[in-house]
């Protein structure tokens, strides 16, 4: 297997030839005033990527009770959502544009639903995308053209192409 590589900007032959290594380290550490071996103990920790960027992070609020995760970072299962939604709407934004459409806005609110497997286990099963897309006066997709693009958006991503999850597009405005 060839050596994975780093993404460019450009898109180019070796985006397709090689394979492209993605890292993210994440750090965790108890405080000395916890219990870690009676699971009292925050889940607050940092991911850091590539670029010097760190995110707060934490186990959700709905999966790890307060105060022992927190609001105010972002929890894997968001991180999830998010990671669907923007690999779609940047997969979108190039197939519009090579369309020739010229896209001013793009805003999704997606949501995703965690429940049991028929296993037991917990799963986000689907995630729903609600887009919603301004154009410029240039002109917009008509309804068929944009279920195309939505369509090959998700076709197309990454993300999407790497999970099991059940993922909806729901365009605003239908």
């Amino acid at each position: 297997m060839p050596t994975p590589t780093r993404h460019s900007s450009r898109r180019s032959e070796d985006f397709v030839a090689h394979p492209h290594l993605y890292r993210a380290t994440v750090t965790w550490q108890c405080e000395a005033d916890e219990d870690f071996a009676r699971g009292r103990y925050s889940r607050r920790h940092l991911w850091h990527f590539d670029g010097g960027i760190a995110l707060a992070a934490s186990a959700s609020p709905l999966v790890v009770p307060k105060p022992w995760s927190v609001e105010d970072a972002i929890d894997p299962e968001e991180a999830f959502v998010a990671s669907l939604s923007s690999c779609h709407m940047l997969t979108f934004l190039d197939l519009a544009r090579r369309a020739g459409f010229v896209v001013e806005r793009y805003r999704d609110e997606a949501e995703g639903v965690m429940e049991k497997s028929d296993e037991g286990r917990y799963w986000i099963s689907v995630v729903t995308l609600r887009p919603r897309i301004d154009f410029s006066d240039a002109g917009a997709p008509d309804t068929a053209e944009s279920d195309r693009l939505h369509h090959a958006a998700h076709d197309n991503c990454f993300i999407a192409n790497s999970v099991r999850t059940e993922i909806r597009i729901e365009p605003a405005g239908r």
